[in-house]
């Protein structure tokens, strides 16, 4: 009981805020509330109330307009509410006005992120990754969160080259950019040699939605103890395992979940990271079938693969959680031949929009993960025999253990 108090007693209660633009529905901001707040709980906040105001376009000031910000102002004023948590980017300008006007930290949901990214970040890539995006993002804002300060020096002795307070932090930011990126290079080197070394194994990658259960799924099919847990962005680092099925080896890769919004300099930064993707032969794209905004979450994905240029490659789509969908869409009543043909009409739907193999499957209850492999395990030989023919009768020696 003493523990559960002091862990109330450390998080940070938060608001949240949302602007309703004119390109957007009340309902889908409401949606991004929704994520936003995951993403809070996620970095150990609490979230205790939202405000969402509808304006043609964001103030220039604060974002917000005058009287919502009076609003919020007034609600915050002698509670315990840490910090205000916006969901689009605001420039440093911005972020200067609402601490004056609110007396709160400020932040928008590219730093809620990358603070995420920082405490989830275990190896010294990932640390570095982490760093330089978060270097990356301060720098343009530098100005207008720090504008009040004044220029140094002043009288006998003291004029030098008349470098302003702010010019010393940009230099000494950019300056880190600059050793991180080196540092990351070398990083990138070791890596590239790392996947070179590892033979002509055909690779595979799962890909998806933040928290969709990719690591659960790579815990099944490789019979390894990857850290999963229901929090976004779980699995920052990649895995690759040799997985083998019925003696036919494959790497397969976890890697970091997509999400809405993610920072720009995130992804530059992890570049090394998304490697692991474009480098892969084969994709499994999960997808939470169960979220009530799965479709978007699937765009979201899609996007990022063609901008990446892994648009093309060969893809297993794999809807995860059937059995929360199940509970959620049929009721209890429903005859079992008009949901099995309910069931059959869904994966015909989704077979001819992906256009690619389609999997229906429930990975906590490991409900129609032998249909997974079998379908993997095609896709897998298929392009050994395409690329490596002499390997076909190699794999069909016993050489290997399944799962290793």
């Amino acid at each position: 009981m003493i523990d559960k108090r002091n862990k109330i007693e450390q998080e940070e209660r938060a608001i949240l805020v949302g602007v309703i633009q004119k390109d957007q529905t009340e309902a889908q901001v409401t949606e991004y509330l929704a994520e936003l707040a995951f993403l809070a709980s996620t970095a150990g906040a609490v979230t205790v109330k939202t405000f969402t105001q509808k304006l043609p376009h964001p103030d220039s000031k604060t974002f917000i307009g005058k009287g919502k910000l009076e609003e919020i102002a007034t609600y915050v004023k002698g509670k315990d509410i840490r910090v205000v948590i916006f969901d689009d980017e605001l420039s440093g300008a911005q972020i200067n006005n609402i601490e004056k006007a609110l007396q709160l930290k400020t932040i928008d949901r590219s730093d809620l992120i990358l603070d995420i990214f920082a405490r989830r970040a275990k190896t010294a890539q990932a640390k570095a990754q982490v760093e330089l995006a978060q270097y990356q993002y301060i720098l343009p804002r530098l100005r207008g969160m720090w504008k009040h300060l004044e220029r140094l020096g002043g009288g006998i002795g003291t004029r030098g080259p008349g470098e302003t307070e702010i010019e010393t932090d940009r230099r000494i930011v950019r300056d880190k950019i600059s050793l991180l990126r080196k540092r990351l290079a070398e990083i990138d080197k070791q890596a590239f040699t790392q996947r070179k070394e590892r033979g002509e194994f055909i690779r595979v990658a799962l890909v998806g939605y933040t928290n969709v259960g990719k690591s659960t799924l790579m815990n099944l099919l490789s019979k390894r103890d990857v850290f999963a847990e229901n929090k976004l962005f779980a699995t920052l680092d990649t895995t690759t395992s040799k997985v083998v099925f019925e003696n036919t080896p494959f790497l397969l890769s976890d890697t970091v979940g997509f999400i809405r919004k993610l920072p720009h300099h995130l992804v530059e930064s992890f570049k090394s990271t998304l490697d692991e993707v474009k480098e892969s032969d084969i994709l499994l794209h999960v997808v939470d079938i169960s979220h009530p905004n799965y479709e978007d979450q699937m765009k979201v994905v899609n996007t990022t693969l063609a901008e990446l240029g892994c648009a093309d490659k060969p893809t297993v789509t794999i809807f995860n959680k059937m059995d929360v969908y199940e509970k959620q869409t049929f009721d209890q009543w429903l005859e079992e031949d008009v949901k099995e043909s309910l069931l059959r009409d869904l994966k015909r739907r989704w077979e001819n929009e992906t256009l690619s193999a389609c999997v229906f499957i429930s990975a906590t209850e490991r409900r129609e993960i032998d249909t997974l492999r079998t379908n993997l395990l095609q896709q897998v030989r298929k392009l050994y025999s395409q690329r490596y023919p002499y390997k076909t009768a190699y794999y069909s020696h016993a050489d290997y253990t399944e799962g290793t």
